[in-house]
């Protein structure tokens, strides 16, 4: 806790999709003051390196419910596909505390979803980041046609279900008026 500001900040480890995907949306939310883009490593079966984010987050601003919920809903987390070793959909706690937590959410989140949750409570246990030049990929691209494809879909998903804890100066224009 950073007792000069009084915030409560608490980082989580996700993992579903395309690392570049889930940084822009958790960029694009209130309450995160960082995102770091990489690849994540677990235990046991899952000691490989996928592609995730750590999430630093405000939690008087924005809960790990809420975090855990904008995740499920903008990846496949309800999908087994070929590419889940590079794509492992995965939350990545810190702590026994925060695994308690999302196994909790996932649960009181599944009967919202029609088909079962995938997603994985799993130990972080290493990380490995990006190379600079694809860090902030979606901000620095928003025009690209990957971005455009992949990333503005998702970012849709947060103005039309979670607006209330979108940052709306940081979401394209072109975007907030497909929306409206």
């Amino acid at each position: 806790m950073d007792k000069e500001q009084n915030i409560m900040t608490e980082k989580i480890g996700l993992g579903g999709g395309c690392h570049w995907c889930t940084e822009a949306v958790f960029q694009s939310l209130i309450g995160v003051e960082k995102v770091e883009q990489g690849w994540i490593a677990s235990n046991g079966n899952n000691e490989s390196f996928s592609e995730a984010v750590i999430i630093h987050f405000d939690a008087s601003k924005i809960s790990l419910e809420v975090l855990i919920e904008i995740h499920l809903h903008t990846h496949k987390s309800t999908v087994k596909h070929s590419m889940r070793e590079k794509y492992r959909s995965a939350i990545y706690f810190f702590n026994l505390e925060q695994q308690a937590k999302a196994k909790t959410i996932l649960s009181k989140l599944q009967p919202h979803f029609k088909n079962e949750i995938i997603t994985t409570v799993m130990p972080f246990l290493n990380f490995k980041a990006s190379r600079e030049e694809i860090l902030n990929y979606y901000y620095k691209n928003p025009e690209k046609p990957f971005c455009k494809n992949y990333i503005d879909p998702k970012l849709k998903i947060l103005l039309e279900k979670f607006s209330k804890y979108t940052a709306m100066d940081k979401i394209n224009s072109s975007l907030k008026k497909t929306t409206s």
